[in-house]
This record gives C-alpha cells, sequence and structure tokens, in this order.
C-alpha cells in the first residue's frame, strides 16, 4: 500500500484496537496498549480521531500518529 496515493475512510477504538479503514478496503489495525499515551486514554478519548492525508491524531491525548508508521509497525511513543 502506498500510504501517500491511499486514503482513510475511517477509523474507530473498540476492545482496545484502533482500526483504520482505507479507500482501497486495507485496514490498519493496532493494540493501544503499544502507544504510552493512548494505553490510559478513555474509551471517549481514544473515539475522538482527526484524520489527515498522511495520519490520525488524537487531540484529547495530544499524539499523532502516520499511517506509514503503522503500516511498519511504529505505534509511537517507544
Amino acid at each position: 500500500m502506498n500510504t501517500l496515493l491511499d486514503k482513510a475512510k475511517a477509523a474507530s477504538h473498540r476492545d482496545g484496537f484502533i482500526s483504520i479503514e482505507m479507500e482501497s478496503g486495507l485496514e490498519l489495525r493496532f493494540p493501544v496498549a503499544k502507544n504510552p499515551r493512548l494505553a490510559h486514554g478513555t474509551h471517549a478519548q481514544l473515539s475522538k480521531m482527526e484524520l489527515s492525508p498522511f495520519g490520525i491524531h488524537w487531540p484529547d491525548l495530544d499524539e499523532d500518529l502516520s499511517f506509514r508508521g503503522i503500516q511498519s509497525g511504529d505505534y509511537g511513543q517507544h
């Protein structure tokens, strides 16, 4: 997948995972426990996401992740 050409359609938080549905049909998914800032977020905070052409932002948690990073297994804040 070329994340510069593929766009995110939707994102959700459910059962401890963030799932991002791309227009190509690809789903990016990762456990919130892999990111210290996200791991302590409430469901409401984790569900409040802003999608951009390059990544995802959680304004209430001050966290940003790129789709390219998520795809390569980098879930931020090691």
